[in-house]
C-alpha cells in the first residue's frame, strides 16, 4: 500500500515537472497570470493542474470512450489526443490555483505529454518494484474476475496459442539460431540440466495456404470448400473472399453445419484479432462478426479497452508514427539500391503496416493479457504483423527480422503476466502458413495472369498494366477499424461481360472462371470454346501445372510439352506435380473435389532449390499455393503436452490441428467433449 502511494506521488512529480517545462517552451500555454507570479507560485498551479488532470484522466476518461462506442475505431484512436487536450482545459479551468491557460491546440500537445511521461515513470517503476507489479496484476485479475464472475482461479491450466501470421518453419527456426527471437530459444533451449520447456514441429499446409483456410480449419474443424484466398461461387453470382467480413460469417456458417460443432473455443474462450470467432463467448477485432453494427458488436471492444487508457493510445500513437516512418526509409533505401525483387510501398501502405505491427499487435496483445488475468480457459489470437511487412519486403529481408523481434518481446510480455495469472497457462505459439519469396508473375513476363487468360481466349488484352488485389490480412483489419466494407459487392473482380473469363488471384494460385457457365467447366467444353487457352496455360514457363475437370478422367493435371495427368493416378515426385515436394498429389485430389474449385486451377511455376515462387498478386512474399516454405508453418507447443504427432507421422492441414489442439484442451483440464473420428486416431495413438 505504502509503494503504491510513493508511486502515486513520484508519477504526479513527474508530471507537474512536464507542465513547467512544457510551459517554459511553448509560447500558448501559461501557468501564471498576465502580471507574473513566483516561482512557488508557478510551482503550486502546475502540481495542481497535474493533480486535477490525473483525476480527470483517471475517472472520466472511462466513461467518455463508452459514450463513444459507435466511432470507428481508429477515428477513437485519433480522438483520444483531442479529449485528452480537453480534460487538460477543464483541469485548468477548475485548477484551484485560479491559474494557468492554454491555446487549444496546445492543450493537445501538453496532455499527450503528460500522459506519456505519467504512463512510462509509472511503467518504470512498477517493473523496478516486482512486488508492486504483482501486487498490481493481482488486483487486476480479481477485478476481472469478479465481472467474469470467476472468483477463484481453478488450478487446472487454461490455453493460450498465439499465431504469429504467415512465419514459416525455416524463417522460425533461422530467427532463433540467430538471436532474433531470444524468447523463443529460452524455450527451446537445454539449461542447467534442464531440458527445453517447448517443442518445434512443422506443419503442412492445404492447397490453399492463407489464413482464410488455415484458421478455419484449426478454428472450426474444417475448411472444406476453401479453394483459395477468393474464388467465384456461379450459384450466387459472388466473389467469395476469405477477409471481407460477410464472406468471413458465411464460411464460419458452413464450417459449423458441416461438423456439428461450435469451434475449438466454445468453453470459456476468447478470440482475439482473428478471422473467424472459433465459437469464442469473448470477442475482440473477429472479421467474420465486424459487419454487425450498433453499440453491442464486440468485435472491436479490444479497441475501446485498450484505447481507455489515454496513455496506451500515446504511447501506441507515438510508435505508430515512427513506424510508419521506419517503412518510408526502409522504402527509400530499397529503392536507392535497386533492390531486386521490390513492389510498389507508397500511397497508404506505410499507414497500413504500422497498423499491424503497431496498433493491431498493441491492441490484441492488451486484450489477452486481460483474457489471462480474468483466467479465460482458451484463448486464440493472430499476430498479423510479420505478413504484412513480408509481403512488401520479402520473408527474408531485415525489415521481417525486425517485426519478429518484436513480436518476441510481445511473447515474453505474455510469458511474464501468465505467471502472474489466476491459474497456470500453457502457451502454443504457432503459424498458419509460410510465405515463399520470389518476383511477381508480372514482374518477370511483363503480363498479369488475367491478360495471359485473355490471350489464350483471343481477347484483346489492355496495353496498361492492372494491379492486382493484395490478399494481406493487415488491410482487412484497418477498413473493419473504419467501418468500411472489404471488397463488400466484388466488383473490383467481375469482368466486363459475364462471357469473359474471370481471373483470381491467390498468391501464387490462380483461379479462372467463367461466369456465364452455371457449372463447372470441362476440359472438353474449354477446348470447345477456346482452343488455345489450356495449352497457352500449361505451356507457359511461369506456370508449373494446371487442373481442370475432365469428362473423360474426372480430372486432369496439366503440364508443359503435353504432360496430362488424371487426378486419379496423381503421385508425388512425378510428372507437373514433381518439384512441389511430399503432399501435392493428395492437396491437389483434395480440392478438386471442392464443389467451388474453379474451372481452372493454376498453380505459378516453382524452384525447388532457390524456394521460388511467382506470386499472382503484387506481392515478393506471398502464400496461397503450392511450392516452398509457405506450406510449411510451425507448430510451438509445450513438452507438459502430448506430443503433437505421437506416432511420427507429418501434421497435415488445418482440420488435424484442430483435433490436436482439442486433445491439448482435454489435457488442460476443458471439457469432456464427444471424440471426432480423427481426434479418436490422436488419442490412440498418444
Amino acid at each position: 500500500m505504502l509503494s503504491g502511494v510513493w508511486r502515486s506521488i513520484t508519477v504526479w512529480a513527474a508530471s507537474t515537472v512536464t507542465m513547467l517545462a512544457l510551459a517554459a517552451v511553448l509560447p500558448d500555454f501559461r501557468l501564471e497570470s498576465a502580471g507574473g507570479d513566483s516561482v512557488t507560485r508557478v510551482a503550486v498551479t502546475a502540481a495542481a493542474g497535474a493533480g486535477v488532470f490525473g483525476l480527470l484522466s483517471s475517472l472520466v476518461w472511462p466513461l467518455l470512450v463508452r459514450l463513444l462506442l459507435l466511432v470507428p475505431a481508429l477515428v477513437l484512436g485519433l480522438l483520444v489526443f483531442f479529449l485528452n487536450g480537453s480534460l487538460l482545459l477543464v483541469a485548468l479551468r477548475i485548477n484551484p490555483s485560479g491559474r494557468g491557460e492554454a491555446a487549444p491546440e496546445t492543450a493537445v500537445v501538453v496532455a499527450a505529454a503528460m500522459s506519456a511521461v505519467a504512463s512510462a515513470t509509472g511503467a518504470a517503476l512498477a517493473v523496478r518494484d516486482d512486488d508492486a507489479y504483482r501486487r498490481r496484476l493481482y488486483r487486476l485479475a480479481d477485478r476481472r474476475r469478479g465481472r467474469s464472475g470467476h472468483r477463484a482461479g481453478p488450478a487446472t491450466p487454461g490455453a493460450l496459442f498465439v499465431q504469429l501470421d504467415g512465419v514459416g518453419h525455416d524463417v522460425l527456426r533461422a530467427a532463433v539460431d540467430k538471436g532474433i527471437m531470444p524468447t523463443l530459444a529460452s524455450w527451446l533451449a537445454t539449461r542447467g540440466g534442464r531440458g527445453p520447456t517447448h517443442r518445434l514441429t512443422a506443419w503442412r499446409t492445404d492447397w490453399s495456404s492463407q489464413t482464410g483456410a488455415s484458421q478455419l480449419g484449426i478454428l472450426h474443424g474444417s475448411n472444406h470448400d476453401v479453394p483459395a484466398f477468393r474464388w467465384y461461387e456461379k450459384e450466387q453470382r459472388e466473389v467469395v473472399v476469405c477477409n471481407r467480413p460477410t464472406s468471413a460469417a458465411e464460411l464460419q456458417r458452413r464450417a459449423v453445419a458441416r461438423t456439428g460443432d461450435g469451434g475449438l473455443l466454445t468453453a470459456d474462450g476468447a478470440s482475439r484479432g482473428n478471422l473467424f470467432s472459433g465459437g469464442a463467448g469473448q470477442l475482440a477485432l473477429v472479421l467474420s462478426v465486424s459487419a454487425r453494427r450498433g453499440k453491442e458488436n464486440r468485435s472491436r471492444s479490444g479497441y475501446f479497452a485498450y484505447f481507455s487508457d489515454p496513455a496506451n493510445a500515446v504511447r501506441t500513437a507515438m510508435s505508430f508514427v515512427a513506424d510508419a516512418g521506419r517503412e518510408v526509409g526502409q522504402s527509400a533505401l530499397a529503392r536507392l539500391r535497386k533492390q531486386r525483387p521490390r513492389v510498389g510501398r507508397g500511397g497508404l501502405y506505410p499507414l497500413v503496416r504500422a497498423f499491424a505491427t503497431v496498433v493491431e499487435r498493441d491492441v490484441v496483445v492488451a486484450a489477452v493479457i486481460g483474457d489471462m488475468l480474468a483466467g479465460r480457459s482458451a484463448v486464440y489470437a493472430d499476430l498479423v504483423a510479420y505478413d504484412e511487412v513480408a509481403h512488401h519486403s520479402g520473408p527474408h529481408s531485415r525489415d521481417a527480422e525486425k517485426v519478429l523481434h518484436r513480436l518476441d518481446r510481445s511473447l515474453a510480455l505474455l510469458a511474464q503476466v501468465a505467471e502472474h495469472a489466476p491459474r497456470p497457462y500453457r502457451i502454443v505459439v504457432l503459424s498458419d502458413h509460410g510465405q515463399s519469396p520470389g518476383e511477381t508473375f508480372q514482374g518477370r513476363y511483363g503480363l498479369s495472369l488475367a491478360n495471359l487468360v485473355r490471350a489464350g481466349c483471343g481477347l484483346p488484352v489492355p496495353r496498361r498494366a492492372e494491379h492486382t488485389h493484395s490478399g494481406a490480412e493487415a488491410r482487412a483489419a484497418v477498413r473493419a477499424a473504419l467501418h468500411r466494407p472489404v471488397e463488400e459487392s466484388g466488383e473490383a473482380h467481375r469482368p466486363a461481360r459475364r462471357s469473359e473469363p474471370l481471373v483470381l488471384a491467390s498468391g501464387n494460385l490462380g483461379l479462372v472462371s467463367f461466369p456465364d457457365v452455371p457449372h463447372r467447366m470441362s476440359k472438353e467444353e474449354i477446348d470447345l470454346r477456346h482452343p488455345a487457352l489450356l495449352s497457352t496455360l500449361a505451356n507457359h514457363p511461369g506456370i508449373g501445372f494446371v487442373l481442370v475437370r475432365s469428362e473423360e478422367h474426372g480430372g486432369v493435371v496439366l503440364g508443359a510439352h503435353g504432360a496430362q495427368i488424371p487426378v486419379g493416378r496423381l503421385a508425388d515426385g512425378a510428372g507437373p506435380l514433381a518439384p512441389f515436394g511430399p503432399g501435392a498429389a493428395d492437396a491437389v485430389r483434395r480440392t478438386h473435389a471442392f464443389p467451388h474449385a474453379a474451372d481452372i486451377m493454376v498453380n505459378s511455376w516453382y524452384d525447388p532449390v532457390e524456394g521460388e515462387v511467382l506470386a499472382f498478386e503484387e506481392q515478393i512474399g506471398s502464400h496461397g499455393g503450392l511450392g516452398g516454405a509457405q506450406g510449411r508453418p510451425f507448430l510451438l507447443s509445450p513438452v507438459a503436452l502430448s506430443d503433437p504427432a505421437p506416432d511420427g507421422t507429418e501434421l497435415v492441414g488445418a482440420e488435424r490441428l484442430h483435433h490436436v489442439f482439442r486433445r491439448w484442451l482435454r489435457e488442460c483440464g476443458g471439457p469432456q467433449v464427444p471424440l471426432t473420428a480423427g481426434e479418436n486416431e490422436d488419442e490412440r495413438a498418444a
